[in-house]
């Protein structure tokens, strides 16, 4: 999918010159999504019905617009298929990003009818006896499991199975008011977790290849990063959040007394489905953490592809009552980011990431320190407003034809610049609740929950922890890298 958003980016440099006027339009289009979706509760609307009307604003007056002033901002209409066969396409269906559309549908399908099993209430159980009911030592083995999860699966993935792990180990404990912290916590760590690996994210993907970054020498760079900010991030949540340890001998007498009394095999309802749905778990992960290895070209077919053949496996042992778990399914959800994705695309044709693309340039200007610094924390704050994507597409090609860049080490892969675009592309997500897929998901679980928490909520909470992040990857890359 990521091909398709980088043959965006190169067919919006061809296209024609937008006036400035419709880019303002759009531009504050998009702003006053952003203002719906903060005072959603206020409106009474799900997000899925804001976006949604956005989105279809969008495509009215950019099919007006194009039409009044003779320019081709929709670029789509037809797919050329590999055979050369063209198919024709509504505009909105090629701007939406299947992958992450399929990668939902098929993980949480897979997680709920799993969780049948009982392998993650077992797991869950597991955690919770191994820290000794301790809420704090629970928080450390939950935010390293995000973080390792979001390495080597995608985020949302790691996130909507982490956060049912989470729910079953806190209900245990009866400790339901620390959930938010925990679920919050694990939402922020996806995106941290998705530094570690050039192929953890598709922006470190996009921005890898256009620099030369190998798969060893990314993972030596952004380790020690990850690993400082993990860290840093957990405990600036048991402050935050007020998540302390045992004590005294006292509490932890009791903590030990009361998880000894669970039974980690109470939810199992047979013992051979347990084990093969162990097995496919297994599977799942592994066929995800290798997708860009698979043989045969299977690769092509994406995570999204997957997720949805994995469920498709577990919907099998309960093929006579599947409509229970399409009845579980979040469509809200699924509609969410779908009309996100059509707006964000878009943004895009009218020249709304170009004019951002611009002001970053004229940056690269200035002093190399002053320039890298401004360079990653505006790609953060343009990544908690739009896709990530296309802006780190955008952004690597901006950096690859600035002789600034190429010229700062005689390895051009060895630039700062390169790794300011990659921290800034994947912290951002952590500013805003729609700044990445793991934490609209970490938001939903939350909501899901009965857990009280708005967009603005979100953005005063979540808004220290990014820019402690933020800040560490500037002192970072200016000293580290």
């Amino acid at each position: 999918m990521h091909g398709l958003l980088l043959a965006q980016v190169e067919h919006a440099e061809a296209a024609a010159q937008v006036p400035g006027g419709v880019t303002v339009f759009f531009a504050l289009l998009l702003a006053l999504m952003i203002a719906a979706l903060a005072f959603e509760e206020k409106l009474h609307a799900r997000k899925s019905i804001i976006v949604g009307l956005f989105a279809g604003v969008c495509l009215i007056s950019e099919t007006i617009i194009a039409n009044v002033l003779d320019l081709r901002l929709v670029p789509f209409g037809a797919i050329t298929l590999p055979n050369g066969h063209h198919v024709e396409l509504p505009v909105y269906i090629p701007a939406i990003d299947w992958g992450v559309i399929t990668i939902i549908l098929g993980a949480s399908l897979f997680v709920e009818v799993t969780s049948r099993s009982g392998v993650f209430t077992w797991l869950a159980v597991k955690l919770t006896k191994q820290s000794g009911g301790d809420p704090w030592k629970l928080l450390m083995a939950y935010g390293a499991l995000t973080v390792l999860f979001s390495a080597v699966l995608n985020n949302v993935t790691a996130m909507i199975i982490i956060g049912s792990l989470t729910t079953v180990s806190l209900n245990k404990l009866k400790r339901p008011e620390l959930l938010l912290g925990f679920l919050l916590v694990e939402g922020l760590l996806t995106n941290v977790g998705g530094l570690l690996t050039l192929i953890s994210s598709v922006p470190n993907i996009i921005v890898g290849k256009t620099a030369g970054i190998s798969f060893v020498k990314f993972f030596v760079v952004a380790a020690p990063y990850v690993l400082v900010t993990t860290i840093a991030t957990l405990f600036m949540a048991k402050w935050k959040f007020k998540i302390s340890g045992l004590n005294t001998e006292e509490e932890r007498q009791s903590a030990r007394e009361l998880v000894s009394g669970f039974d980690e095999n109470e939810n199992i309802p047979s013992e051979k489905f347990f084990w093969v749905s162990v097995a496919v778990l297994v599977a799942f992960i592994a066929c995800l953490a290798g997708q860009s290895a698979l043989p045969w070209n299977l690769d092509k077919l994406g995570m999204g592809f997957i997720a949805l053949l994995f469920a498709g496996i577990m919907l099998l042992f309960y093929r006579n009552e599947v409509d229970k778990f399409y009845a579980a399914m979040d469509w809200d959800l699924l509609a969410f980011f779908a009309g996100l994705f059509v707006v964000i695309n878009v943004m895009e044709q009218a020249q709304v990431l170009a004019v951002i693309g611009k002001g970053i340039a004229a940056m690269l200007q200035l002093q190399a320190d002053i320039a890298a610094a401004l360079l990653l924390v505006s790609s953060a704050v343009a990544s908690s407003v739009t896709d990530n994507i296309p802006l780190a597409a955008m952004l690597a090609k901006i950096l690859q034809a600035d002789p600034q860049v190429l010229a700062t080490e005689p390895d051009p892969s060895a630039s700062r610049y390169w790794w300011c675009v990659i921290f800034g592309a994947n912290l951002g997500g952590n500013i805003t609740p729609i700044g990445s897929a793991s934490t609209v998901v970490a938001m939903t679980i939350i909501l899901r929950q009965k857990l009280s928490l708005s967009f603005i909520g979100f953005v005063k909470v979540a808004v220290p922890f990014a820019a402690m992040q933020i800040v560490l990857a500037v002192l970072y890359v200016l000293i580290v890298v």
